[in-house]
């Protein structure tokens, strides 16, 4: 009768029809659990298939604007798609915004006027970039407000002041030659100060008058080259923040995208609306381009977010070599504008290295 006693009873009761029953419903929770998904689970999920959905939702708009020629107009100007390829993934990736890669290749190889070149340049970075500044919200990946917020509060101006003043005034070979001194000068500075292991902010230090002038300066001095080439703020921003504030490139980098975004926006539609200038050839131009660079810009963001400071930097430099020795063997040299380019890349290298050897916290 006794039989083990006590285990026994234990083991009736294991065998319970109540005890079989909630074994059973305890199964079904783990399973409703095991394949159910939680609220964040559908925001990691929206965020990492943000950018697709987002260019599924570019290429609809794009074909029923363009079709029934939406092929006619990329087969028309396969060599800009191509071009932006490239472009856009560098705009994500690094402070070079599509400009970079767009403004020299049509002025230097596709014989394309630089006014052309520059309206083109906002016009494509105003998709690809802004689509890049989506996707880095949507990663949370971190950047700088403040340096967005001031920069671009002097950049708008700048991006008038050279559309409007600058741009009948200067001749086209020169302005190739400025781009291309401007961002030699960064890749010198960033070969000095990479040299040596330096110490690197992902925040800036509280903000005082004087720093908050050096934002908008830098931003109304970047916003004029944007005015004047399509393409600077992102670059002069990025060098404030690397030299001067200190900024690590990882976050310098994704905040130099989304500001270029803004600034790409607004001379877009000074162009579009006021000055003039974004012609049917313009407009065919960037409608080729825009199914690649919903693409590009994104994964150059989400590439750059994985990557160390020095390998950005590493990249950007070489990047800018290469704009170094196409200008020198596809421009033609005279005396003058040789002496002018070396002394623009001087100043720009000056500017730079005297950043980075500044102080801003006194600066509070």
């Amino acid at each position: 009768m006794w039989h083990g006693g006590k285990p026994l009873m234990q083991k009736m009761a294991r065998n319970s029809p109540a005890k079989a029953s909630a074994d059973i419903g305890a199964s079904a929770t783990a399973k409703v659990s095991r394949w159910s998904v939680k609220p964040t689970q559908f925001l990691n999920i929206g965020r990492r298939y943000f950018s697709l959905l987002l260019a599924l939702l570019v290429w609809w708009l794009w074909y029923r604007y363009t079709a029934p020629d939406s092929l006619a107009i990329v087969r028309e100007n396969i060599q800009v798609a191509l071009t932006m390829v490239f472009g856009s993934f560098i705009a994500g990736a690094t402070s070079e915004g599509g400009g970079a890669v767009a403004f020299p290749v049509f002025t230097k190889l596709l014989q394309v006027s630089p006014l052309d070149a520059k309206i083109f340049s906002l016009a494509i970075q105003s998709v690809g970039m802004t689509a890049a500044t989506l996707s880095i919200l949507a990663l949370r990946v971190k950047i700088s407000w403040p340096v967005i917020f001031w920069a671009s509060l002097g950049g708008v101006p700048g991006i008038v002041f050279g559309a409007i003043v600058l741009t009948p005034l200067l001749p086209p070979e020169l302005l190739r030659m400025a781009f291309t001194a401007m961002v030699a000068g960064l890749a010198l500075t960033l070969i000095l100060v990479n040299w040596y292991e330096r110490e690197r902010r992902e925040q800036l230090p509280r903000l005082g008058a004087k720093a908050i002038g050096v934002l908008l300066l830098s931003g109304f001095f970047g916003g004029t080259m944007s005015g004047l080439v399509g393409n600077g703020i992102d670059i002069i921003c990025f060098s404030v923040m690397v030299f001067l504030f200190g900024i690590a490139e990882k976050v310098a980098t994704p905040t130099s995208v989304v500001l270029m975004a803004l600034n790409a926006l607004a001379g877009f539609a000074l162009h579009a609306v006021v000055i003039g200038g974004f012609s049917p050839q313009i407009q065919s131009y960037w409608l080729a381009a825009i199914p690649v660079v919903v693409i590009g810009a994104p994964a150059g963001a989400y590439f750059c977010a994985r990557l160390s400071n020095k390998v950005i930097a590493g990249i950007l430099i070489f990047l800018i070599t290469v704009e170094l020795v196409s200008s020198l063997l596809i421009i033609p040299m005279t005396t003058s504008l040789t002496i002018i380019s070396l002394l623009m890349l001087l100043f720009f290298f000056a500017a730079n290295y005297l950043l980075s050897r500044a102080s801003i916290n006194s600066w509070d």
